[in-house]
């Protein structure tokens, strides 16, 4: 069963940046399809961000396009989220996990983007 940690967020201002990083365990994450999921208070947990195992294909929703970037360490295999010109829309917890979801959980990190 693969376990992911995530972690780096934390308070920033609106325009911050912020990097988030997961890291797993149980699985070697390179060899699978990966996204960075965000839910915000009152709505459903949603993938925003997707890399594909192989190619490392990006794929982005509308709401982070321009703004994110998802990447890989495949030595470290460790799963990234550079987050830049951060808007207080972007408040939420973030979590990793395959893509589609195959896997518990993990805590999440949480960012919050507030004067």
């Amino acid at each position: 069963q693969a376990q992911f940690v995530e972690s780096g967020g934390g308070l920033v201002q609106p325009g911050g940046s912020l990097r988030l990083s997961c890291t797993a365990s149980g699985i070697v994450a390179g060899g699978f399809n990966m996204g960075w999921y965000q839910q915000t208070p009152g709505k459903q947990r949603e993938v925003i961000a997707r890399i594909t195992r192989g190619t490392g294909t990006t794929l982005y929703a509308d709401s982070v396009k321009g703004r994110f970037t998802i990447s890989r360490d495949m030595d470290k295999d460790t799963l990234y989220l550079q987050m830049t010109n951060l808007k207080s829309d972007d408040t939420a917890v973030y979590y990793c996990n395959t893509w589609p979801r195959t896997s518990e959980w993990g805590q999440g990190t949480q960012v919050t983007v507030s004067e």
